[in-house]
């Protein structure tokens, strides 16, 4: 093999990091195949479940080990395609991969044991040895007091940590993080940042070290670590798909990766800064409300009331466009209830999902027939009943102030909760402006309700903006100014003239919540126009192909 320190990344290797996080198998361990390793798991499970009285034969236990394994490297490989995995229960492993195909109450023997299997799987169906040079490796990193850390996707973490322990080397890692614990799965760039932050590092300050490219040079890339190294084993030269990122470098064992180490200047300083990314300006402004004003309209209501009642009518349970009226009536005001509640969770303010509207909420008093017919198409209900509750008018100014934010080059995202993003996407197209807006992210797509952080996260992460030149226009202090200054957005616009009285908009403005308060989109516009934060992002923007 080349010398890897002379590859063009190499420069990321003459500096040692301030943490190193290893994968297990292929860097720590060298994993080798037991040919015998099938067979005895098969009769270790066929052992287990005769001490419950049931009986199966080991060419049918084996038959589905044998399956189970084959699809579950399926998976592996199409999960690392994912930009963040997570990684499968210990119940979905076997349940639902390795004994799928066995009989019902064995299965559920199994599932119910699916720790101890996947404990045992591990370590009998692969024989573990130490790779050459990781002791070295560790001597060098505790020398030069480098931490210690293990990153790896594991159906057995607790067996990782078993084998650790027995060969002596439990106690050289501050942390382990394995997938199976953790419920994600590399490439997930979390498991990475996750030990980094527990060994109090930045990952730009650690290597990451690995053995495929799919999952281990991903992963680094994606969590952004100093260097991304790999330990050569069968999985290296054959990923699965193409990979469009490189290691900094490559050894044919942990030898190499010692001497390198050894080798490396000592590591940046902890004060050491490292530069932030330059984010430019964007505008994420709410829809309802902002860019267009709702009425009411019974025309256009009863006209869906009349295709929902032809929709369930049956001989054996009539549905009116009345009753269907009630219906829906009934849903809303379960809908409100469920909003409200969503209020105190401490799980995040989540958006009602389409099929338990109609099916739980509008159809919860309904026949068997009439609720699967509800989950069938709960997804197009959703989208003509939003387009359905109200006639929808453009604010004045609107189309003049996106122009502007396109002729400024900056991106605008409507951030709105809204029970369909896609008759959010047909009112903008109707009005003429959707192909001012560069994307639309809609609590029923994102899963998140405003004032729900995660949200505006999106919507910051598609424009590449710096919340410090981002604005945020709704009408809502307490959904969209409270979200606006959650994720550190520096100007928090806030609309007058919609459903919010003028009292609470200047309330909001002495409390700080909003930054500013607007009556038309044109005041917006004039104000955007004077901001500093907008003209130097139009000139990049401009100079850009």
């Amino acid at each position: 093999m080349s010398d890897p320190l002379a590859s063009p990344h190499a420069a990321a290797l003459h500096r040692a990091p301030r943490a190193l996080l290893l994968d297990f198998g292929g860097v720590v361990f060298q994993t080798a195949k037991r040919p015998t390793g099938r067979d005895e798991l098969a009769a270790a499970l066929v052992e287990r479940v005769a001490r419950a009285g049931h009986h199966i034969d080991q060419a049918t236990v084996r038959a589905s080990l044998d399956a189970g394994i084959t699809a579950l490297g399926h998976w592996k490989h199409a999960s690392s395609r994912r930009l963040e995995p997570r990684e499968m229960t210990h119940r979905e492993v076997v349940g639902d991969f390795l004994v799928a195909d066995l009989p019902s109450p064995i299965r559920a023997l199994l599932v119910a044991e699916a720790s101890e299997v996947l404990e045992e799987l591990n370590t009998t169906l692969s024989d573990h040895e130490v790779r050459p040079g990781i002791r070295d490796l560790i001597a060098e990193a505790q020398r030069r007091d480098i931490p210690l850390g293990i990153v790896s996707n594991a159906h057995s973490g607790r067996s990782h940590r078993r084998l650790l322990a027995a060969h002596g080397l439990a106690s050289a890692f501050a942390v382990q993080v394995y997938s199976d614990e953790v419920g994600m799965r590399k490439p997930h760039p979390g498991m990475i940042e996750l030990a980094a932050a527990a060994l109090g590092v930045s990952p730009a300050t650690a290597w990451y070290v690995g053995d495929t490219q799919d999952r281990d040079v991903v992963a680094g890339r994606r969590a952004g670590v100093g260097a991304v190294i790999l330990t050569a084993s069968k999985h290296t030269d054959n990923p699965p798909f193409g990979i469009a990122d490189d290691a900094d470098a490559v050894f044919a064992t942990p030898e190499g990766l010692f001497a390198a180490l050894r080798d490396a200047a000592a590591p940046h300083p902890a004060t050491a800064q490292i530069p932030a990314p330059t984010h430019g300006a964007a505008l994420l402004i709410d829809h309802g409300g902002v860019i267009s004003t709702s009425t009411p309209d019974d025309d256009l209501l009863d006209a869906f009331c009349e295709r929902l009642a032809a929709l369930l009518d049956a001989p054996e349970e009539r549905i009116t466009p009345a009753s269907a009226r009630a219906l829906i009536a009934a849903g809303r005001a379960q809908h409100h209830a469920y909003k409200l509640d969503q209020r105190a969770s401490i799980d995040g303010i989540r958006e009602l999902d389409a099929t338990t509207f109609w099916r739980d909420m509008v159809g919860r008093d309904l026949s068997v027939r009439a609720r699967a017919l509800l989950e069938a198409e709960a997804h197009d209900l959703m989208f003509q009943y939003g387009r359905a509750k109200s006639r929808r008018t453009v604010r004045s100014g609107i189309r003049d102030l996106l122009e502007q934010t396109r002729a400024d080059g900056v991106p605008v995202v409507v951030v709105s909760n809204t029970i369909s993003g896609r008759a959010v996407r047909a009112e903008c197209a109707a009005h003429g402006i959707d192909h001012l807006i560069a994307a639309y992210v809609c609590s029923d797509e994102n899963g998140f309700r405003k004032p729900d952080p995660r949200i505006v996260a999106e919507a910051l992460a598609i424009a590449d903006a710096d919340p410090a030149r981002t604005w945020f226009v709704g009408d809502k202090p307490q959904n969209d100014a409270a979200v606006a200054l959650e994720a550190g957005i520096a100007h928090r616009v806030l609309v007058r003239g919609g459903a919010t009285s003028d009292a609470q908009i200047d309330a909001a403005l002495a409390s700080g919540l909003a930054t500013h308060a607007v009556a038309s989109a044109s005041e917006l516009a004039a104000l955007m126009a004077s901001s500093p934060v907008i003209s130097p992002r139009a000139a990049i923007r401009v100079a850009t192909p």
